[in-house]
């Protein structure tokens, strides 16, 4: 491949990436090549190729690089806001493809379920976000509701604010779901005191919670599975 800081389509036809992609099929093309294509256009001494090989050396794996905010792309020199939305986009719709490929999104029956419906959408995310999913009498999923987004504490996680939508959709039970951005999905000592004051709340109400699960790096831990709800 050219290693000119010349415009792509200075380059020969037949090492074009884009070219190359529609004549032999975007499995040929290395992982620079393909992010480069949604990269667009380099600078004026960046083809949109380099430009890539540098996101995949600060970040180190592709899969890394996934996970990065557009902010975080933007520190790349070259990497404006409209190359960054365009990469985040991309790497959400993968996201949501694996996420449909993996469960029924409708029904959940067992912690399994969500474990594979939402590590896809939920492992890369750098902070914390606090879900609920509200469910019908048939485990269906009516609606799911983010409760609050950063350190999970009592104070941000309030059985009102958790108790109110399920209220209002009529939801026969819930599951708390969140992720530890660690990497290690064991409860803290702060997220059992929050599912028995949630267990506590919704068993006044008259709204189970079956479960909650945390969401770590590849594995995950579901606190009815291991008796603790």
């Amino acid at each position: 491949m050219a290693e000119s800081h010349y415009k792509i389509s200075r380059w020969p036809e037949k090492e074009r990436p884009r070219e190359r992609l529609l004549q032999q099929g975007a499995q040929y093309l290395t992982e620079a090549e393909l992010l480069g294509i949604l990269i667009g256009k380099g600078t004026r001494k960046k083809t949109a190729i380099d430009l890539a090989r540098e996101l995949l050396d600060r970040y180190e794996s592709l899969e890394n690089l996934f996970s990065r905010s557009p902010s975080e792309l933007m520190k790349v020199k070259g990497i404006g806001s409209a190359k960054a939305a365009t990469l985040s986009a991309a790497f959400q719709l993968v996201r949501r493809i694996q996420a449909k490929k993996t469960t029924n999104r409708s029904t959940f029956k067992r912690s399994s379920d969500v474990r594979d419906h939402y590590l896809p959408l939920m492992k890369d995310l750098r902070k914390e976000v606090f879900r609920i999913l509200l469910l019908s009498r048939a485990n269906r999923l009516i609606k799911e509701v983010i409760i609050s987004e950063g350190t999970l504490d009592a104070s941000i996680v309030h059985p009102r604010d958790v108790f109110r939508e399920a209220l209002l959709e009529s939801a026969a039970g819930i599951i708390l779901l969140h992720n530890h951005p660690s990497g290690n999905p064991s409860p803290s000592e702060e997220d059992l005191r929050i599912t028995k004051q949630l267990v506590e709340a919704g068993r006044v109400m008259g709204i189970k919670v079956y479960d909650h699960i945390i969401l770590g790096g590849e594995d995950y831990r579901s606190l009815a599975d291991e008796g603790l709800i």
